[in-house]
């Protein structure tokens, strides 16, 4: 696949501080695209250089195949934006809202509108005033106003915050409609990791304005698989066992259990030792690792916002 956006060696410094530095990832053609990191990790600065309103200060970025120093117009034109909240003219309708964009844009017919407008399921109301939509109709709008251009990248900002439950999974279903039948990549920055878990292709995750890691869900939880959790009694001369197994890593003790990584077809055949050297196993178990544990083990426990 094409590579729709390409991020190579960012660096914005402000003063004396280093904002991000060292940011390379592409995200492809037909793909949604998860960027997390905990509060100021350097999301916000990313997104606002890729969308032109800051410049780098290092490394180049390209959307579209256009580089947005040089081509900076035909770069802007591939992509549609949401960063932080959608902002409408209330007192107007969702119509007239759409109508102001499309000026801005200066290409964008009537039939582009309503094709829209049907696309984010809000052509029944479309001719409402936008004082009267809910937090996730004013939430599909702005993603209307982002795909009037019929750019190739949409970078969505937080799109869930203050979305309810039914309003986050109306956003992740039209997302992958949206990838499915108009083969656009979604770039989706959010602090929720379940819904960035069944949303997204691949994930990067920053920390302290750095690259941590680039990868697909799949491949991050099995960078973690194989975890095995035992509930043994005596603890000490258990850990001492499963410590000096060759096949066993990272035995540790946490709130009366002993975690360890370990092949788990091994898993009967360390129970039979445990009891044959008088360690009573009272429940054994694999470990099912979400990206939320995995977030927190690669940035070191901190939160994310």
């Amino acid at each position: 696949m094409t590579n729709v956006l390409s991020v190579k060696g960012l660096k914005k410094v402000i003063g004396k501080k280093t904002l991000v530095q060292d940011i390379s990832f592409e995200v492809k053609q037909g793909e949604v695209f998860g960027f997390l990191g905990p509060n100021g990790a350097g999301k916000t600065t990313t997104i606002r250089m890729l969308v032109g309103l800051i410049k780098p200060t290092e490394g180049s970025i390209a959307i579209g195949g256009y580089d947005v120093r040089t081509e900076f117009r035909k770069a802007m034109r591939q992509v549609g934006s949401i960063v932080e909240n959608p902002e409408m003219y209330t007192y107007l309708t969702g119509w007239e809202n759409l109508k102001q964009f499309a000026r801005m844009l200066g290409d964008v017919t009537d039939e582009r509108i309503r094709e829209i407008a049907k696309m984010v399921h809000l052509d029944q109301r479309i001719h409402d005033r936008v004082k009267t939509y809910s937090l996730g109709m004013k939430q599909r709008l702005g993603i209307a106003q982002a795909l009037l251009g019929n750019p190739k990248l949409l970078i969505l900002d937080e799109p869930t915050n203050g979305l309810d439950p039914a309003g986050i999974r109306e956003l992740r279903e039209f997302v992958h409609q949206l990838v499915q039948e108009q083969n656009i990549s979604v770039f989706i920055s959010s602090h929720l990791l379940s819904e960035v878990q069944m949303i997204c292709d691949r994930v990067a995750i920053i920390n302290h304005g750095k690259m941590i890691t680039v990868s697909t869900i799949e491949d991050l939880i099995k960078r973690s698989s194989d975890r095995v959790e035992w509930r043994v009694e005596p603890l000490l001369p258990a850990w001492q066992l499963l410590s000096e197994a060759p096949d066993i890593q990272d035995v540790a003790e946490e709130d009366g259990r002993l975690l360890c990584r370990m092949p788990v077809q091994r898993i009967s055949e360390y129970n039979r030792k445990l009891v044959e050297a008088g360690i009573a196993v009272h429940s054994v178990q694999e470990v099912v690792v979400t990206l939320e544990d995995l977030f927190m083990e690669l940035t070191g426990g901190e939160g994310i916002a």
